[in-house]
């Protein structure tokens, strides 16, 4: 309510005093409308993967079609919620576009002892889609209350990191039940990720370093890990609550 308050007051100020444009102003009142693109993002390219409404451009990583059960709708925000899984449903979902290089958002918001991630470069059609779920993973974790965040090596497994692979710098995590913003950059083989406007991790794959990397993690024995060209954006089923909800999408072009 407060932001709500300083953004109309901030708006009436500009307004009267003649010095925004009105693309600006429009700027001004929808950046805090969730799942929403303002003019500007718009002309820069982005787009929303996620319309806070339905489950469209989504699909389970196997199946091709949205879970059934595990995944709600709900109050603007798509949620892994574990209570309601049936049989069929839950696992991992994916986007039904692919994507070479981009900037990817995705705000979210896990419970106490939550673990989750955003995987990226994911190839849902080789070996009869046997890599369905394996990528590039932003690590999404209560790092204090999992137990997944004492493993791997150094901290390679800890929120915002490349999962067993790099761990992150500079973690600035508003913890949970609270709103985290991630930012994955893609260009080339250059990948960035970033966790509420600090940069966490840096890397690029396909070199020599890269190649070290996977043979010392769980992914040794996936040829090619992480070194497609393009792939499809995943958010992973863990078994624990998490929300999402403004993911939006800027593709960068060569």
């Amino acid at each position: 309510m407060k932001k709500l308050t300083y953004v109309l007051v901030t708006l009436f100020l500009f307004i009267i005093t003649g010095t925004t444009s009105k693309g600006q102003r429009e700027d001004l009142i929808k950046k805090d409308l969730d799942n929403t693109l303002t003019d500007r993002e718009v002309k820069e390219g982005w787009k929303l993967l996620f319309d806070g409404k339905t489950s469209a451009g989504w699909m389970n990583a196997k199946t091709k079609s949205f879970p059934p059960s595990g995944w709600e709708i709900k109050d603007g925000t798509i949620i892994i919620n574990p209570e309601t899984k049936g049989p069929n449903g839950g696992g991992d979902i994916v986007t039904v576009d692919k994507y070479k290089n981009f900037e990817l958002i995705v705000d979210f918001m896990y419970k106490p002892g939550a673990n989750s991630g955003i995987k990226y470069f994911i190839d849902t059609e080789t070996n009869n889609g046997a890599l369905a779920s394996i990528g590039c993973e932003y690590q999404i974790l209560d790092d204090k209350l999992h137990p997944d965040a004492k493993l791997g090596i150094a901290g390679n497994r800890t929120l915002a990191g490349l999962y067993d692979l790099i761990a992150p710098k500079n973690t600035r995590d508003n913890g949970p039940d609270k709103w985290n913003r991630a930012i994955i950059i893609v260009n080339g083989n250059k990948v960035q990720h970033w966790l509420n406007g600090q940069m966490t991790v840096e890397y690029e794959r396909g070199n020599d370093k890269w190649k070290e990397l996977v043979a010392t993690s769980k992914f040794k024995t996936s040829p090619g890990f992480g070194e497609v060209k393009e792939g499809r954006i995943l958010l992973q089923e863990h078994g624990n609550f998490v929300s999402f909800k403004n993911v939006k999408i800027r593709e960068i072009k060569e």
